[in-house]
């Protein structure tokens, strides 16, 4: 690692800390500070949010706000996400298009007409108010949006290098991006799906291995609070529903008597084996979310927690430990950034090769 990448990690560990410094001591309404709740804040750092919160200055929260796009019984409902106020109890009350607003737990509830404000019952959920349609930009999907606007920059950029180029040399970004791509098709693409057929699959296992990386690379800039696309299962198992459908469509006639009857066992034994070849269809994309999903979020809430330390045993003595442990966790985030890009695409491409080998005989 050269010594700017190590400057830069010991940056965002600092730039971390100070940020916890700011939300580690929120005041009550009568000015007596609450107790750290470590739980409560690593929570809410990983999960998605309305707005990007940045940091505490002077006991006030600075923020970039985002839209607040509903669907009621009005119709469409806009506004933003500052109109709460920064409030996530629900105290806060916005009357827009009719209708009346409140925001518990980065979830936002369409109070009664007749409401002045919510009522929990005794599993603190709300009697007087239901969900509307709701469209809203969160930062994960801002992040997402981003991520795809860098990506088409990056690939359109490279594309105009080799057009411009006169002999196929790469310069600037293409330089960098060429033994990249090469990477994904000559140590992915080729030995997984076969020499013939990985052609076809090679914008998809590009376009998920880059989306992936740059996106976990996202989630570990602290000034973006923690927009963590990649540690948001619904994002992984969006990407693990389209794995499946190419695999399931890519599927050919052996692939298909592999699941259904397999050759070369006996009768009983292919009856036996058929349930659980089906059930392996759908386990296979599941297990595709969850890892993507549970190994992004574990780096995550082990650096939050060890930054926890701080502030558990209100001590400064504790906070060189604190920043050092999570600066190692860092360096090696960064490098699971790219493993965990690289075995969603390379089991992919495995799942791409088993669907369409040829039978052998």
């Amino acid at each position: 690692m050269t010594l700017s990448t190590f400057k830069n990690v010991l940056f965002s560990a600092l730039f971390l800390a100070i940020s916890f410094a700011g939300s580690a001591s929120e005041n009550t309404e009568n000015g007596k500070e609450k107790e750290f709740n470590p739980k409560e804040m690593i929570l809410h750092h990983v999960k998605d949010a309305h707005e990007f919160h940045v940091l505490d200055w002077n006991e006030k929260p600075i923020s970039l706000s985002l839209p607040i796009i509903l669907w009621t019984d009005n119709g469409l409902t806009t506004f933003m996400s500052s109109a709460f106020h920064h409030d996530d109890e629900g105290h806060t009350i916005v009357e827009k298009n009719g209708g009346k607003f409140v925001k518990l737990h980065e979830k936002i509830y369409q109070l009664d007409a007749d409401a002045t404000a919510v009522v929990f019952d005794e599993a603190h959920h709300p009697t007087n108010a239901s969900k509307p349609l709701d469209f809203s930009i969160t930062r994960n999907v801002f992040m997402m949006w981003v991520s795809v606007a860098l990506l088409l920059f990056i690939f359109l950029t490279t594309a105009r290098s080799y057009k411009k180029s006169e002999d196929g040399v790469p310069t600037g970004i293409a330089g960098f991006m060429e033994p990249l791509i090469v990477f994904v098709r000559d140590e992915i693409g080729r030995p997984m799906i076969g020499e013939h057929k990985y052609k076809k699959y090679m914008p998809y296992l590009l376009t998920i291995f880059f989306f992936i990386w740059i996106n976990n690379i996202f989630g570990l800039i602290p000034i973006l609070n923690g927009a963590n696309l990649s540690g948001n299962i619904a994002f992984t198992a969006t990407l693990a529903v389209f794995t499946f459908i190419i695999t399931t469509v890519s599927g050919n006639k052996n692939y298909w008597k592999h699941i259904f009857w397999m050759p070369g066992v006996p009768v009983p034994m292919k009856i036996f084996l058929m349930p659980i070849e089906i059930i392996g269809m759908f386990v296979k994309p599941i297990s595709l979310m969850i890892r993507l999903f549970a190994n992004i979020t574990a780096g995550h809430v082990i650096i939050l927690a060890l930054m926890s330390l701080i502030f558990v045993f209100k001590s400064v003595a504790i906070a060189p430990v604190s920043v050092a442990f999570s600066l190692f966790i860092t360096i090696i985030e960064i490098i699971v950034t790219a493993i965990q890009a690289y075995i969603f695409t390379i089991l992919s491409a495995l799942y791409f090769g088993m669907a369409t080998e040829e039978e052998h005989h």
